[in-house]
């Protein structure tokens, strides 16, 4: 696979919200790109679902929630979880509690619910922003730092031949 198409379908993985970054940083380092290029892409790409979301919130949801049945049950159900998932951390912590939510790299804990949950809630956009991104750069921080030590906790048990 080429450099760049591996950039790309890092990119790809940063945006798509079942991998985020947790996918794409360990996705461009196993196949060849150094790990700092690799957080950086990954981790960048990942920035982005922030203002792709907000678009798609202010300007086609009212659309899709309109005319598709589909839409209306999968939203609402993401809607019901996420907000379960998120009231008590705003509640406790405010924005801090979309920041650490973000920053888990856990599955669903990522920038697209720390986003939904901000505009669910009725959060300040502004600062929401800066929450998600910076749970998003301690996220990445998370995983490059697994993907480092994993990488030498395995060189101690494997005799390179």
């Amino acid at each position: 696979m080429g450099t760049f198409y591996t950039l790309l379908v890092t990119v790809f993985f940063g945006i798509l919200p079942i991998s985020e970054l947790r996918g794409a940083i360990p996705f461009a380092y196993f196949n060849g790109i150094s790990l700092p290029i690799a957080a950086i892409v990954g981790g960048g790409a990942n920035l982005l679902v922030f203002p792709l979301a907000i678009i798609f919130l202010t300007y086609f949801h009212s659309f899709f929630y309109s005319h598709f049945a589909w839409y209306i049950a999968l939203f609402d159900k993401t809607v019901l979880k996420t907000r379960h998932k998120l009231s008590k951390k705003v509640a406790l912590y405010g924005l801090l509690g979309i920041t650490l939510f973000v920053a888990i790299p856990f599955p669903i804990t990522g920038a697209y619910t720390g986003t939904l949950g901000s505009w669910i809630l009725g959060l300040d956009m502004k600062k929401s922003f800066i929450a998600v991104s910076v749970g998003v750069l301690i996220s990445t921080m998370i995983v490059t730092t697994i993907l480092l030590v994993g990488e030498s906790s395995y060189s101690l048990f494997i005799k390179n031949m």
